[in-house]
């Protein structure tokens, strides 16, 4: 009993700690020296204050802006996409038994890209939707061919992986062939730029989609703690115990391509956060899931918050897609973990 209670206090402290990490973050993202114009901290609280408690600061109507619709609105989304990529890495690697699994395994990055481009070079829906929507169109496309391929073919895990594999060379052979034949060299820069992830253009009504859907993922995630748990030993395990394990796998696989759709459609493809923070929080408070769920979303949002940070201000007067950022990072991490990992093996 003592020793649950130690682990207990330590996963708290751990929990707590990562939480005001978080915090850390969003002031830091919000401070005197990131961006392009410094506003100094007392002015941005003031800003703050003024929208979400009716405080009557006199403040200029640019710094006003600036706080709440671009730097405010951009951290949150930053912390929600990195929440529900991490989310649906540790889903995956769970269902697919497979440590490299993550978040675009499925082909829904690619399909997204593809939804994205049809809007941006060739005009579909021109009017009516716009490139968020066109994109989470396309993921859902994307995941729905996957889905059908891999019953089609019987839905073990090495079949579903080969399946998204197949179908993210299908969308990502017909985006390059809208951009070669149809884009100019205008467009096509603009493809790429999204296609490395970008927060440029990140707003409120971005927050209102990619927010809701991080947070009921986290639900849906949380109340199948017991299921993720089984999966870990396989179909048959999670079967004898009482499991519907058809059922199980349909609404956390279209709970993680959900949350994928959504990021992709926001902030374009963003790599390696499904895959190094599921094993970084694993590392940090072990494999069940009851504790791995809460760490993976934390630390995946103070990821992309600090990678965002980071893009912002690594190069002077330019601004990198974050895309880049997470992979300059995300891929020595993962090294690291890995090593690690044979050394204790």
């Amino acid at each position: 009993m003592r020793l649950v209670a130690e682990r207990r206090e330590r996963w708290a402290l751990l929990a707590l700690s990562m939480a005001a990490i978080l915090f850390l973050a969003f002031m830091v993202s919000l401070a005197v020296s990131i961006g392009e114009i410094s506003i100094p901290l007392l002015t941005t609280a003031k800003a703050v204050s003024n929208r979400l408690f009716g405080t009557a600061f006199e403040l200029s109507r640019i710094h006003q802006g600036i706080v709440w619709d671009y730097r405010l609105s951009r951290a949150l989304v930053a912390a929600s996409a990195g929440a529900s990529l991490a989310l649906s890495g540790v889903i995956l690697q769970a269902l697919l038994r497979n440590p490299l699994g993550e978040p675009y395994v499925l082909g829904i990055s690619a399909g997204a890209s593809t939804g994205a481009v049809c809007i941006m070079i060739l005009g579909l829906g021109y009017g009516v939707l716009g490139l968020s929507s066109g994109a989470f169109i396309g993921a859902v496309v994307a995941f729905l061919f996957v889905g059908l391929l891999a019953a089609g073919v019987g839905g073990t895990s090495e079949r579903i992986i080969l399946c998204g594999v197949a179908g993210s060379q299908l969308f990502n052979a017909v985006t390059s062939y809208i951009v070669t034949t149809s884009a100019n060299a205008e467009q096509a820069r603009g493809v790429m730029f999204w296609l490395l992830g970008s927060m440029s253009g990140v707003r409120w009504p971005d927050v209102y989609l990619s927010g809701p859907i991080a947070i009921i993922g986290f639900v849906i995630c949380m109340a199948h703690v017991r299921v993720l748990d089984a999966f870990v030993f396989g179909t048959d395990a999670a079967a004898s115990l009482g499991i519907a394990v058809r059922r199980a796998q349909i609404v956390l696989l279209g709970t993680t391509a959900l949350m994928t759709a959504a990021v992709v459609s926001v902030v374009g493809s963003i790599g390696f956060v499904g895959l190094v923070i599921p094993h970084a929080a694993r590392f940090m408070v072990g494999p069940n899931h009851d504790r791995l769920l809460p760490a993976s979303a934390l630390g995946g949002a103070i990821f992309m918050v600090a990678a965002d940070i980071v893009s912002r201000i690594i190069i002077p007067q330019q601004i990198l897609p974050i895309g880049v950022v997470t992979a300059l990072f995300g891929a020595p991490a993962f090294a690291i973990i890995l090593y690690r990992a044979r050394r204790t093996a």
